[in-house]
């Protein structure tokens, strides 16, 4: 029998967002329904709401969250009801022609639920990036549920589910970020300092936080920077090239995606060195380079997309690293919040003034 519960809608383009009633069908083949326990709230949330990802208007939000299975379809054998799981929006077909290469974190099929969860009114929803969790239960794909250790609380264990995981990986994956090795990380907003977290978690022993914001800095400074530049202070190529004996760092991080941030990030990295762009920039951006300094510089320009993550890997290893103490997971969390709060916590993270606000559900 469908479930009714109350989540958070944008109805329209740019406007408010709405609490409405959201019918959740029973789950189908390869589908489970998880009561949601707590749910960040996310920039990709906000650029739904906008219009900045499409226009498949109303759409149900939350997409960074965690809670337990609570019923599943048929054929379903990889979680179970009651399993304390993270949602991810990388569930990997396995039949692409990335999972055949045997690089499933760049899936190019991923599955969401083949059902609709819709309005009272019969109106269908557009989940964000397939999960919509801003709700009390929601409706995903079996493979979106990403099976964790249960002592981790839900309102820091979500976040990996898209900002945090984005920022480690980043770092990790994409960057593959050596012991020893000096980075630079343009922007410090929560994926800025996962970034900055998983530099520090990779064993980097020089760690360099960019930003104009002085309490965003601070941030950086306690999730593992080892030094911060004010970029509306100082020129950040030269700062970084000065922290780094003259030569740029090994791995430069975009969190931001803006050509005036990467042409930064292009210019403070040393010779053979990584830049990693993770921060999603607008569509109508456009960036230009010296094709002799791309040449000349060697190394490499990569995109991190959801930090090259593949969540069954990924996922139970940082929470257990969080529940050894070796990564600090809930410093993400700014503040919890209701589900009525959502669009006030857009205008704190617009502002920003939080890393992360977090709806929990009672």
């Amino acid at each position: 029998m469908p479930y009714q519960v109350k989540g958070v809608v944008a109805l329209s383009k740019g406007a408010p967002v709405t609490i409405e009633t959201i019918i959740v069908p029973d789950p189908g083949p390869g589908e489970a329904v998880v009561d949601v326990q707590a749910c960040g709230v996310c920039h990709t949330d906000l650029h739904y709401r906008e219009g900045g990802i499409n226009d498949e208007f109303p759409f149900l939000l939350g997409h960074e969250a965690a809670g337990v299975v609570a019923a599943i379809g048929e054929g379903v054998t990889d979680v179970a009801v009651g399993d304390f799981v993270i949602l991810n929006w990388r569930a990997v077909c396995g039949e692409c022609r990335a999972c055949r290469k045997g690089q499933p974190q760049y899936c190019f099929d991923t599955h969401n639920a083949a059902q609709k969860m819709t309005l009272a009114d019969g109106t269908e929803l557009s989940p964000a990036l397939g999960i919509g969790a801003f709700a009390e239960k929601t409706l995903v794909h079996s493979g979106q549920c990403t099976k964790v250790d249960p002592q981790a609380p839900a309102t820091a264990a979500g976040l990996l589910g898209c900002g945090v995981m984005a920022g480690v990986g980043a770092a990790i994956n994409t960057g593959a970020v050596q012991r020893g090795e000096s980075v630079a990380v343009f922007g410090c907003g929560g994926v800025g300092d996962a970034a900055i977290a998983g530099a520090a978690l990779a064993g980097a022993t020089t760690i360099i936080a960019v930003d104009i914001d002085d309490r965003k800095l601070q941030w950086a400074k306690d999730l593992g920077a080892t030094h911060t530049v004010n970029s509306k202070e100082s020129d950040p190529v030269e700062a970084v090239k000065a922290l780094t004996g003259g030569f740029g760092a090994d791995v430069t991080i975009d969190a931001v995606g803006h050509p005036a941030v990467y042409e930064q990030a292009f210019y403070s990295r040393d010779l053979a060195g990584r830049v990693v762009l993770v921060g999603v920039p607008r569509p109508d951006m456009e960036i230009t380079l010296p094709l002799l300094e791309v040449f000349g510089r060697g190394g490499s320009l990569k995109s991190s997309w959801y930090g090259d993550c593949l969540p069954s890997r990924d996922f139970p290893m940082l929470v257990d690293l969080y529940l050894q103490g070796r990564f600090p997971l809930e410093a993400f969390v700014s503040e919890t919040v209701g589900l009525g709060d959502v669009e006030q916590a857009f205008e704190k993270m617009h502002n920003g003034e939080v890393l992360r606000s977090v709806v929990v559900f009672e």
